[in-house]
């Protein structure tokens, strides 16, 4: 149900809208935020194409802890990635320049130090003039350094403090609300230095202004394991899910022809320095990515008419068949028509296409251009001489 009106109560439109008294209603109200993510639909993904389970995959292995530090892992050098030092890229959590910086001050060693930096990426003004400070300066190591809101409670019980004011404490500092009650502030602070708790904590906790809670950052470094793990160990899956998942600026002009032209392509976006449009500086990150898998020895297949799925990379022979849909300007739209109609059978010519799939020469013209309709006639009639 809901209530109506006329905006802004004028009885004499004839318009009416929709309009909710929230507060008349929110103590009968369930709301639900129910909040799409990209991690389980590749985990799926790559458990179809593989046949394993991700749930066995151990969250200790070595050679999947090693991308946080550098490519080893991958069989490949800095130097054939144009100076790309690690091997997390495409990792969820882990693949942004943000976060690989910070592998590199951190030196993760294990899975426990991965939750601490996903709490450190995910708060605000815990990291950047604050923990990262502490860890520069040998103040302390990231084991030490507050990462998740759970850390203050666990170590101001570990100093002494009774529960429940290390649960206030928490609280208040997660909030961002340490400084905003200077008299209870400093009766907490009181608290902390009977305690032990040194100086540099106390002013750590007042820097920040939100913190993550472990278990979430637990959940998405869980995930972002997993899928590294394929990235490692079923390479060819991996790059698959996640250009058919993640990457929307994938763009075959440029990254399908092998890895000098994604390498000219990279130089000249990096040229544009500051003046590069969101598009290609989304599209580099894939561009980078793209160059990992060349350098990983594994190649695209063409594009075909029957073989290329409308939206997703298939493997292949060993190699990856692009989707009809990432051909620039040939929409999902357009390559769902084009899938749908070649289930009903060979199409007799480009126009038979066009008429079945729904599509115009737009289409026709971009799909000559790569190379699908090689041999296709344009017209199905027979010319008929007496």
């Amino acid at each position: 149900f809901t209530p109506v009106q006329h905006p802004a109560n004028d009885q004499t439109t004839s318009i009416i809208t929709t309009h909710f008294d929230y507060h008349k209603i929110d103590h009968n109200l369930l709301k639900l935020d129910i909040l799409g993510h990209d991690d389980p639909t590749i985990i799926k993904m790559l458990e179809d194409l593989t046949g394993v389970n991700a749930l066995n995959i151990p969250l200790d292995d070595e050679q999947v802890l090693s991308l946080f530090n550098n490519t080893s892992a991958l069989g490949v050098t800095p130097d054939d990635l144009m100076g790309l030092d690690l091997g997390s890229l495409g990792v969820p959590e882990f693949g942004t320049e943000f976060v690989m910086q910070m592998l590199r001050d951190t030196k993760p060693k294990n899975f426990s130090d991965l939750v601490r930096i996903s709490g450190l990426s995910h708060g605000t003004d815990v990291w950047l003039g604050n923990a990262q400070s502490l860890i520069e300066a040998g103040t302390v190591t990231l084991q030490d350094s507050i990462c998740c809101r759970d850390d203050i409670m666990i170590y101001l019980i570990k100093q002494g403090l009774p529960p429940n004011p290390a649960f206030k404490i928490m609280e208040t500092v997660r909030k961002g609300k340490a400084l905003k009650d200077p008299a209870k502030w400093e009766e907490y602070k009181t608290l902390m230095k009977e305690h032990n708790v040194p100086e540099w904590y106390i002013k750590s906790c007042e820097k920040i202004k939100y913190m993550f809670p472990k278990a979430h950052a637990a959940a998405y470094v869980t995930n972002a394991f997993r899928i590294a793990w394929f990235k490692v160990h079923q390479p060819l899956a991996y790059y698959a899910a996640y250009f058919s998942i993640r990457a929307d600026e994938f763009d075959s002009d440029c990254m399908i022809f092998g890895k000098e032209k994604v390498k000219n392509k990279m130089k000249e976006i990096d040229l544009q320095g500051n003046n590069a449009t969101v598009k290609d500086k989304n599209m580099y990150s894939i561009l980078e990515l793209v160059l990992e898998m060349y350098e990983r020895g594994y190649e695209f297949l063409p594009m075909d008419l029957y073989k290329s799925h409308a939206s997703k990379f298939l493997v292949e022979e060993g190699k990856i068949r692009p989707p009809l849909n990432s051909i620039p300007g040939l929409g999902t739209v357009a390559a769902e028509g084009i899938a749908k109609a070649r289930e009903e059978g060979k199409f007799m010519s480009i126009d038979d296409l066009k008429i079945r799939s729904k599509v115009g020469n737009s289409v026709t013209d971009l799909l000559k251009k790569y190379g699908c309709l090689e041999g296709m006639s344009q017209s199905n009639q027979m010319s008929l001489f007496g």
